[in-house]
């Protein structure tokens, strides 16, 4: 899947039940995009459901599932339903237009074809496509930041929250909340604040090693950390982390007035069971996020249910 700033070639699946199209389709193309070839309907539907291509060329005539009912198929797909299709057929009448636009075809191509109206066909869908996603990659995207927005981190947590609820697996969250920022929002202005912000979240992105892991700006001067597969001894190493590298950072303002910030962080580790929930699993880190700012901020502090601090207590009571 690309945006318009990949450098990568965007991808093509040409799908035809001879060897003759693919081959002079890309012959047209040239070396512009990456080609993918399937061989069948059926062929069409399960690469194109495996690669998710940048636009699909389909011959509407073919044996078994044609390219009409393949079209269909794929619009009502979850993960391909998004994906472009032009449809190549030989005949140029109305029915078959409308046949082709009723199944969600965006386009048309008329064998014999010229390679040229071919080719302006082809870069208009990609185009689109581009456009398309890079707006909807900006709605995923905090623009102070530059890190994932709460939207985007709700469909990440709901993916792996579901992965660690299948395989029974530890699944860490960390909250961060800047100390008293709005008293340095007031003091020393809004750009300085949005300096600060830029500066938390590059301290939470070099915490971060694993392709996995994952980090939001959640609101304000909040942000939220996704640490899949991870227990709590080590999201309380990161949190750690990153707890001493903000109290370290200086934010210098207009050259010659050095400050700094503190965070607290609250954390929780689950594994995710019959009965648990997103909302409690965050609303628990909410809580100990909490507790880490009732109790003199610039620290980390750890979910722990009534139950397990009890049995605490009384094991702390019997060594005593």
């Amino acid at each position: 899947m690309k945006d318009t700033a990949d450098t990568e070639k965007n991808t093509i699946m040409i799908a035809g039940d001879s060897q003759s199209l693919p081959a002079s389709l890309t012959d047209i193309l040239g070396d512009e995009y990456e080609i993918l070839t399937a061989t069948s309907g059926q062929d069409a539907v399960d690469k194109a459901k495996e690669f998710l291509p940048d636009l699909i060329l389909l011959e509407s005539d073919m044996p078994g599932m044609d390219g009409y009912e393949a079209t269909e198929i794929l619009k009502n797909s979850e993960t391909a339903c998004e994906i472009p299709i032009i449809l190549i057929t030989e005949r140029n009448n109305d029915d078959s237009e409308r046949k082709g636009l009723s199944s969600g075809a965006a386009d048309f191509i008329v064998k014999p074809f010229d390679p040229v109206i071919v080719r302006f066909r082809i870069e208009n869908q990609i185009r689109v496509q581009n456009q398309l996603r890079f707006i909807k990659m900006l709605s995923t995207i905090d623009q102070l930041t530059s890190m994932p927005n709460r939207r985007s981190f709700d469909a990440r947590l709901d993916l792996e929250w579901n992965r660690a609820k299948r395989d029974m697996t530890q699944c860490s969250i960390l909250l961060v909340d800047v100390d008293h920022f709005k008293i340095y929002n007031d003091t020393y202005g809004h750009l300085n604040g949005d300096a600060a912000l830029k500066g938390t979240a590059g301290i939470i992105k070099d915490a971060l090693k694993r392709p996995g892991d994952y980090a939001a700006r959640w609101g304000g001067e909040e942000f939220i950390i996704l640490l899949p597969a991870t227990d709590m001894e080590g999201a309380l190493g990161i949190a750690e982390k990153i707890r001493a590298s903000v109290e370290e950072l200086v934010i210098s303002i207009l050259g010659y007035l050095d400050t700094k910030l503190t965070v607290s962080i609250g954390v929780n580790t689950q594994i995710p069971a019959q009965g648990s929930t997103i909302e409690k699993f965050i609303d628990e880190a909410d809580k100990a996020l909490y507790t880490a700012k009732r109790t003199g901020r610039n620290k980390v502090c750890r979910f722990q249910s009534k139950k397990k601090r009890r049995s605490a207590d009384r094991i702390t009571s019997e060594v005593g």
